[in-house]
């Protein structure tokens, strides 16, 4: 009987590791595996035109904004960002256009006939399955999303035209260090011989770094933050950043960007790139936002934009994994905020118990739920119109949210 596609993407997180759905023990660095896997499949990768993108916060972001003014500019691209919400094709798109399910299909089927010397990841499977579909698909550009890290990330086999690092924060410590100088190298591990590297935002602690690895791999470094365009950016906050980091890096490679083709970016991102669960508003009187910043950093910049809305009282609705600092991230909450702390359906969710213990030290926080979409349902009902609920913490939580696509 011939593979349906549940049953096939069953097979592959049962099959092999994925992080989304195991944590740290997932996790498998290195290239050799990746350049092997490839190389079964014709290296797919060497016929290809990249722009690769890392980083702590907004990499997902920037990848949209870059997909959606390329695509304005007449361009076939192919996305790869992780990881998806709801469903595996999120990961895999072309001008927004998530990979057929029969693509997914046939490509596990030709991975279940090949015998390896070694056991690829899921992370690998799906880039090599991405990679294929970008090639067969004659797509003219890949915007292509790090996993985690950069150095060793499955992702760095390739060379790019142009490489973006968007930030450096702490997050991932188990795998990448726990301060900004040393996860800075990691991040750094992208840029490649003579390639120009675009870094979104100049950090004290990492600045020294990248420039370091640049002047070494004699690669043109240029910090997004002190480079003027002429173009106008509506945008506010933490997005204007990413939309930045894009424009830049475009501007290297020598796209004109209009201001018709920004505005027409900007409206169609959705459409263009499939972007989603940032600042993502599912209703209004009152409002609910979602958003699936799940560390300090992202979490901080969520909250500032929160400022530009104009919002009577705001609650909060949080879910973590188990291997996120919880505390420092409820300490960024407004002090007049009500907080409530919701568990998620993937096995990483903090569980019932520490949830409780956090609340119980807690005063701001009224309740621990176990259901987010009951959670959100009794909670808009509690609300005024003027108000504002907030759903943020984790992609795992976002994904339980139920909502019309």
């Amino acid at each position: 009987m011939h593979a349906n596609y549940d049953s096939c993407i069953d097979w592959l997180f049962q099959q092999f590791p994925s992080y989304q759905f195991k944590g740290a023990s997932a996790y498998k660095p290195g290239l050799e595996n990746t350049l092997a896997l490839l190389d079964a499949f014709g290296n797919p990768q060497e016929s290809l035109k990249f722009i690769h993108v890392a980083g702590t916060n907004g990499k997902g972001s920037t990848c949209s904004f870059l997909t959606s003014l390329l695509v304005e500019k007449g361009e076939k691209v192919a996305l790869f960002t992780s990881p998806h919400v709801y469903d595996f094709r999120e990961r895999i798109r072309i001008n927004g256009v998530e990979i057929s399910q029969q693509f997914v299909i046939d490509f596990c089927e030709r991975i279940k006939s090949i015998n390896f010397d070694f056991a690829p990841s899921f992370f690998e499977i799906t880039l090599a399955m991405a990679l294929c579909y970008f090639q067969e698909e004659n797509c003219s550009i890949v915007v292509l999303e790090t996993g985690l890290g950069g150095r060793l990330d499955a992702t760095n086999v390739v060379t790019p035209l142009i490489s973006i690092i968007t930030n450096i924060g702490i997050d991932h410590t188990q795998f990448l260090g726990d301060t900004l100088e040393a996860i800075a190298p990691e991040k750094a591990g992208i840029i490649k011989e003579n390639i120009p590297i675009v870094i979104g935002q100049r950090q004290l602690e990492t600045k020294p770094v990248f420039e370091k690895v640049a002047k070494t791999k004699n690669a043109p470094i240029y910090f997004a933050e002190e480079i003027e365009l002429p173009l106008k950016i509506e945008l506010q906050g933490y997005q204007a950043k990413n939309l930045k980091n894009a424009l830049v890096g475009l501007s290297l490679l020598s796209y004109p960007i209009s201001q018709n083709d920004l505005n027409n970016a900007i409206r169609n991102l959705k459409k263009n790139s499939g972007l989603f669960g940032r600042m993502e508003k599912l209703q209004v009187n009152p409002t609910i936002i979602i958003d699936v910043s799940h560390n300090k950093e992202g979490i901080e910049a969520t909250l500032n934009s929160l400022h530009l809305l104009d919002k009577t009282k705001l609650t909060i609705l949080f879910g973590s994994s188990r291997d996120k600092d919880i505390d420092a991230m409820i300490k960024l909450f407004p002090k007049n905020a009500e907080i409530h702390l919701c568990m998620f359906q993937n096995e990483r969710s903090q569980n019932i118990e520490r949830l409780t213990e956090i609340k119980e030290k807690n005063s701001s926080i009224l309740a621990v739920h176990q259901d987010v979409n009951r959670a959100i349902n009794e909670l808009s009902e509690q609300m005024q119109p003027t108000d504002l609920l907030l759903v943020i913490g984790s992609f795992f939580l976002i994904s339980d949210v139920k909502i019309s696509k």
